[in-house]
């Protein structure tokens, strides 16, 4: 009984407990929406009077914005009006200057028409007293007026054609003579600029020896030092009774200039024996290599000539180891080279080409003993092979008149070739055709198979010819030398005799381990 009088006592206490709760939970939902009511709609007036404000804001702001533009309008337009009023008035004030300028030139126009007819009416009676007069002409001279017209024409053209005969005459002695002076003075100005010496080339060098003894050690051991020595440079070496000097002969300079290099290292260094004479005469080749180097890089600066091709110019530096009828070729085009170069200046040419057509016109000479051909087709392949211009090329090809000269920088190089060599003492015809004669000997006998090389020794009087050992036997040199000097017997012309000496050398070597 208790449990259960306490059971429902709890029971309605909860009863009792939820209701309260649900009464007061609705009475504050009912309080909180109605706060939320009110709390709204402030919000909501707030708003509309705040938009309130700002529409009002933003009209009067329009208004203000509409009112500015329109007095800027009002104020545009008053100046484009005023300023629309000042060139009208302009416009008016030159329209009525035009219009007092028309009626001036009216009247102008008037006075000239007026002018003009008393001018033509002055004409008419001049052209009848003129007719008048010609009648009475006519009948004073019994001529018509064709004939004594004609008459004046045929003497006037006679006088006229004799006056320019005369003129024409007088000009041309005038510009003949002129031109003569005026070529006499370049040329003159230009030899007296580049008035250089000539010192003759000869075929034979000097080198001057320590003391007599060194004679023997330049022979060897039966000969065999001399005979490498003159077999590896192609020179003769000719040791005599003169005291303490060696004489190398060869028509070749470069050959001379390798063996005077090579035996002077020898004679310096006192090792004188076959392997130690190859190796000098390898290192003095390469000095004379260099020499032409800096020979044709002087060369070019020299003339003021610039650009050129470095293999160009060891072409160039080679000529100054060649010789042309005793003239040095390097010296000869250089100065072919400034001749015309002054030459060019003076007539309004082209200087660089006329420089380098003069520098150039001779460079076939440098390999003329290595190729065949003349030196000018060879000068021609070689500037063609280095991109040398056209122009250049030219005064190459025509300095000897192969072909017509057809520029004036061409006329230029062949007047300076000509100049260079006319000089008296430039040239000796004697010692070039003695070269001719060595270089023909050696021509003759490199044409036969299984020559190896060959020199003309002894100043001409002997040839010597290196056979390859592994193509030629015994008895065929013994055919090939009698061949060899057959041909130049029939091919050559030549004082005294010629020895032709042919050589077969077999080396075998081994290296001591």
């Amino acid at each position: 009984m208790p449990v259960l009088y306490y059971f429902l006592i709890f029971i309605f206490s909860l009863a009792i407990g939820i209701f309260i709760g649900y009464i007061m939970r609705k009475h504050l939902a009912e309080k909180t929406i109605t706060s939320a009511e009110v709390e709204a709609s402030r919000i909501i007036e707030n708003a509309k009077s705040e938009g309130e404000a700002q529409k009002k804001e933003l009209i009067l702001n329009a208004k203000e914005e509409i009112q500015k533009s329109k007095d800027d309008f009002d104020r545009e337009s008053k100046d484009r009006r005023r300023e629309l009023q000042n060139t009208e008035k302009r416009l008016i004030s030159r329209e009525e200057s035009l219009d007092r300028k028309i009626d001036n030139l009216q009247k102008k126009e008037d006075k000239l028409s007026q002018r003009l007819k008393d001018a033509e009416d002055k004409n008419s009676s001049i052209d009848e007293l003129i007719e008048k007069e010609k009648l009475k002409l006519e009948e004073i001279s019994g001529l018509t007026r064709e004939e004594a017209k004609n008459i004046l024409i045929e003497d006037l053209d006679h006088e006229i054609t004799q006056e320019t005969a005369i003129r024409i005459r007088q000009m041309e002695d005038q510009i003949k003579e002129s031109q003569d002076e005026k070529a006499r003075e370049i040329i003159s100005s230009a030899i007296q600029r580049l008035a250089s010496d000539y010192v003759s080339e000869t075929s034979v060098t000097v080198v001057d020896l320590p003391n007599d003894e060194m004679k023997g050690r330049i022979i060897g051991r039966e000969g065999r030092n001399i005979r490498i020595l003159e077999s590896l440079t192609g020179v003769d070496l000719i040791i005599d009774d003169t005291p303490e000097a060696v004489v190398l002969s060869s028509f070749d300079p470069i050959r001379r200039e390798i063996a005077r290099i090579a035996l002077t290292k020898l004679l310096q260094d006192g090792r004188i024996h076959p392997a130690r004479i190859e190796e000098v005469v390898e290192k003095a080749k390469d000095e004379v290599d260099k020499v032409i180097a800096e020979a044709g890089n002087e060369a070019v600066l020299e003339t003021g000539l610039h650009n050129i091709s470095p293999e160009l110019q060891k072409y160039i530096g080679r000529l100054k180891f060649r010789t042309s009828y005793g003239q040095n070729v390097l010296e000869h085009s250089i100065e072919v080279a400034n001749l015309a170069g002054i030459m060019a200046e003076e007539l309004g040419a082209n200087v660089r080409v006329a420089k380098m057509g003069g520098l150039l016109h001779d460079i076939g000479k440098g390999i003329d003993r290595e190729f065949e051909g003349t030196h000018i087709e060879l000068g021609v392949n070689l500037a063609k092979k280095y991109k040398v211009g056209k122009d250049v090329i030219h005064c190459i090809e025509a300095h000897h008149n192969d072909v017509e000269p057809t520029t004036v920088e061409a006329l230029l190089v062949q007047a300076a070739d000509a100049i260079s060599a006319a000089r008296p003492g430039a040239r000796r015809e004697t010692l070039d055709s003695y070269i001719k004669r060595l270089e023909k000997l050696e021509e003759i006998a490199n044409s036969f198979d299984g020559i190896e090389k060959s020199f003309a020794v002894q100043a001409g009087r002997e040839v010597r010819i290196l056979v390859k050992p592994d193509k030629v036997s015994d008895d065929e040199m013994t055919v090939m030398a009698h061949d060899i000097a057959k041909r130049i017997e029939d091919e050559m012309q030549y004082p005294g005799q010629i020895k032709v000496n042919l050589i077969k050398e077999v080396r075998r070597s081994h290296i001591a381990k």
